[in-house]
């Protein structure tokens, strides 16, 4: 068998690259490669040891169709994890359109040139979800996908997920990954503001590159034992992990301070980090792809154990007064021009806005942490004291309503069920006639302005696709859109105000616009 593999020098793809190198039915896998990241590859390839010469390159860019001809010929499957994520998609937003968007066509077409099809895996993103906090913590796929202002990166997800599934591949599967915990996180994070785009009481899943890896492996074995059919092709689902890895953007941030012998409000102001815009989630269908694959083998508590191990020096940090590390770590990060308080004082409004309501609501975020209400902390933003444990409150899960019944299967989908969904959104199901149960056939529709697209009813009522600016421009006009969209309000307005009338957008020169 062999195997097309993107991203196989990112943190998911060198997990996957060596997972899938131990299978016996692996016997070729072509990695695509830039010729400036060929040391990159060297070292990937390098951690496969006995089974490197499995291994064979594709030096290359994802945005020349050229290079993904010559990956796709003669496989059986292509994996695309090739992304540019931010925050490089946030400082280099040109190429992240390159690479997340134009070069997940790119392999689309050639998928369709070929005569006898590969199998097409393609990694999506929580990001898709947008903002969530405590109203609205847990998502299905099927949820309204409100991609957070300003963010590129999300953008070219959306637009490429929606892409694949609109297609004429055969046998297509889109994965959501959530939250990534690997090896380099700490690092990274110590580069740029991004950390402080998260928000204290967001839900984050986290899975390990690990164990994202192990799942790759796993649907090639199964897949291959005897075709997986609709029990997985042709779907979308969420990669998702388990309840000990589901906690809060303070207590992730609080884990990684562990290392060094303090905790988040030792080394952050409650003022240093946004409150809403972020993108994260607890997954309410975490299970359906573990139980499919079973690939969930290690959890947060694991992650930092070994990261402890590895990082044997952090620490150090547990004899260095907190206030210098704080001093010479962290607030140089607030000069960083991803950081908030970059962003106020440069007077950089549609950013303020966007993750803050606004300059003044800046202004006055609390700057004492006897001030702040934490969910970790088993309290509410509004103060109340909650007798039960929040972080494990699944049962109490708030779902979004799509105006149709989402727990039918896909065989029952009738002809009132999407002109239900459509009338939910504010739009209209310009096609007549439906086969029930004829999820993956070409539909009409018309959005919330009157324009037309074309979309299957599993891209609209299975994966929460609804056309919308975004999909055309970057442009976010969700204030606007959500006074009509009862789906997108349900989601909008836990974090915006009805009052509000921004249009987010890049301009020609990729720079934050609001109007």
């Amino acid at each position: 068998m062999k195997i097309a593999l993107t991203g196989a020098t990112g943190n998911m793809g060198r997990e996957t690259l060596l997972e899938l190198s131990k299978l016996e039915i692996v016997e070729d896998i072509k990695i695509l490669v830039s010729p400036s990241s060929k040391k990159r590859g060297e070292m990937v390839i390098n951690r496969c040891k006995n089974n490197k010469h499995k291994i064979n390159v594709v030096y290359g860019s994802i945005a020349d169709i050229n290079a993904c001809r010559e990956l796709v010929k003669d496989v059986s499957y292509v994996i695309h994890l090739a992304a540019v994520i931010p925050p490089k998609a946030d400082k280099n937003p040109q190429l992240a359109i390159s690479c997340n968007e134009n070069g997940t066509k790119n392999l689309i077409k050639v998928i369709e040139e070929q005569s006898t099809q590969p199998k097409f895996i393609h990694t999506s993103t929580v990001a898709l979800y947008g903002n969530r906090n405590h109203l609205c913590m847990w998502a299905r796929v099927g949820d309204p996908l409100l991609v957070s202002p300003l963010d590129v990166y999300s953008v070219t997800k959306l637009r490429a997920e929606f892409a694949v599934m609109e297609s004429n591949i055969k046998n297509w599967a889109v994965i959501r990954q959530s939250a990534m915990l690997h090896t380099n996180m700490l690092k990274d994070n110590m580069n740029d503001g991004l950390m402080f785009h998260t928000c204290f009481n967001a839900p984050l899943e986290w899975i390990t590159a690990h164990d994202s890896g192990l799942l790759i492996a796993n649907i090639i074995k199964e897949d291959s034992k005897q075709d997986l059919g609709l029990k997985f092709w042709k779907h979308c689902f969420n990669i998702g992990a388990n309840h000990t890895n589901q906690i809060t953007g303070y207590d992730t941030l609080n884990a990684g301070f562990k290392l060094i012998g303090g905790t988040t409000k030792h080394f952050f102001k409650p003022n240093y980090n946004a409150i809403r815009n972020f993108h994260g989630v607890w997954f309410y269908d975490s299970n359906k792809l573990n139980d499919l694959f079973n690939y969930v083998t290690q959890d947060i508590n694991d992650y930092w154990k070994n990261i402890s191990k590895k990082f044997w020096y952090y620490k150090l940090g547990k004899v260095v007064p907190k206030k210098v590390i704080s001093s010479l770590v962290i607030k140089k990060l607030l000069k960083d021009e991803n950081s908030p308080q970059y962003w106020y004082e440069n007077n950089d409004v549609a950013k303020l806005i966007a993750f803050f309501g606004g300059k003044e609501e800046y202004e006055n975020l609390p700057k004492s942490w006897q001030e702040v209400n934490l969910l970790s902390e088993n309290k509410l933003p509004n103060g109340e004291t909650l007798n039960f444990d929040y972080l494990k409150n699944r049962e109490n899960a708030k779902l979004i309503d799509y105006g149709y019944d989402f727990n039918k299967l896909d065989s029952e989908i009738t002809l009132q069920d999407l002109t239900n969904v459509a009338s939910m959104h504010a739009g209209k199901l310009l096609t007549k006639t439906f086969k029930t149960g004829d999820i993956y056939a070409k539909l009409k529709w018309l959005d919330q302005d009157g324009k037309e697209f074309e979309a299957t009813a599993y891209s609209v009522l299975r994966a929460g696709h609804w056309h919308n600016p975004c999909y055309d421009s970057f442009v976010w006009d969700f204030d606007r859109l959500s006074k009509k969209d009862k789906i997108y309000a349900q989601i909008w307005y836990t974090s915006h105000k009805e009052t509000e009338n921004n249009v987010y957008y890049i301009d020609e020169d990729y720079l934050a616009k609001i109007r």
